[in-house]
């Protein structure tokens, strides 16, 4: 019997910054998951990035394997990526990422192609970073740090942002063996802003050492972003903040949905808040650097 899980939610255009930062508190301690609405991202962006990804995923195979990922940027294949390492199969999903524009390491459609395509996918990066620098200065109250505590830290100092497109087909090979269009993990970022087409399959798993697992699902709410602690700011809070596992269940029709990760600097320390720890609660996990972390994740999801 699976649940529906009703998400705190947040309104980022609320003036009562500390009323806000003490409603993602409480959502970060109990969840690691909540809404967040009136963000300033126009719906008319929206739909067209969605629209842009449709295009790219419809492709024939042969031109999508042209951009096949390098360097963690451009398109993944269906069933090469396995987020759950523990899992029989790989994933069910098609991706393509799109990392930190300054770079030169992402891979674009040509523009003869699909018209406006790389220009819909940088707006909407400038856009979602905005929104998650205004975000974390919330986050940074809620944990009562100043307002721009994160960036002091470096941590958007050249942050390793990423877009996620993501494409779940509908007919999917119901063999006996468990399928799952992302199987169970958490992010390894600071956060996560998700905007999905409605299609459901989103579950979160908030405790995750409880065994049997129990798994519930996430409604998608209309024009909000479904918002998710990652690894490193559970770190940083020293598990006061979860980063809950989630995954997203075959969902017997095509799914769509578009995943922010706001990832710190490459060269960001991850180690726990003094607000954090103390004498009778030390730190849980030793420093490391952000570029470290991730790249060990990245190993194990892709199996490198």
């Amino acid at each position: 019997m699976r649940d529906a899980l009703q998400l705190p939610v947040v309104d980022l255009s609320s003036p009562d910054r500390f009323s806000t930062a003490d409603s993602i508190r409480q959502a970060c301690i109990e969840h690691g998951f909540f809404y967040l609405v009136n963000h300033g991202v126009d719906e008319e962006l929206v739909k067209k990035v969605f629209e842009q990804s449709s295009n790219f995923f419809s492709l024939p195979v042969e031109d999508k394997m042209k951009l096949v990922q390098r360097n963690y940027r451009g398109y993944v294949g269906l069933n090469t990526l396995k987020l759950d390492p523990s899992s029989a199969k790989a994933d069910s999903r098609e991706g393509f990422y799109i990392g930190p524009l300054a770079d030169d390491l992402n891979q674009w459609p040509l523009e003869e192609d699909l018209p406006s395509w790389r220009s819909t996918m940088e707006t909407y990066f400038h856009k979602l970073l905005s929104v998650g620098t205004k975000l974390l200065s919330l986050i940074a109250l809620s944990l009562e740090l100043d307002e721009d505590f994160f960036e002091k830290l470096g941590a958007l100092n050249d942050p390793l942002a990423i877009i996620g497109l993501l494409y779940y087909p509908g007919d999917l090979d119901s063999s006996g063996e468990e399928i799952y269009g992302a199987s169970a993990h958490s992010d390894y970022g600071m956060i996560t802003l998700l905007m999905t087409d409605g299609v459901p399959g989103l579950q979160i798993c908030r405790e995750k050492t409880q065994k049997p697992q129990v798994w519930e699902d996430v409604p998608s709410m209309s024009g909000a972003f479904i918002v998710n602690i990652g690894d490193v700011m559970e770190r940083w809070t020293n598990c006061l903040f979860r980063s809950a596992m989630h995954r997203v269940l075959p969902p017997g029709q095509e799914r769509y949905s578009v995943a922010f990760f706001a990832n710190p600097n490459k060269d960001c320390l991850i180690e726990c808040f003094e607000s954090c720890c103390s004498e009778s609660c030390p730190p849980r996990f030793p420093p490391i650097k952000y570029l470290d972390f991730m790249q060990e994740r990245l190993r194990v999801s892709f199996d490198l």
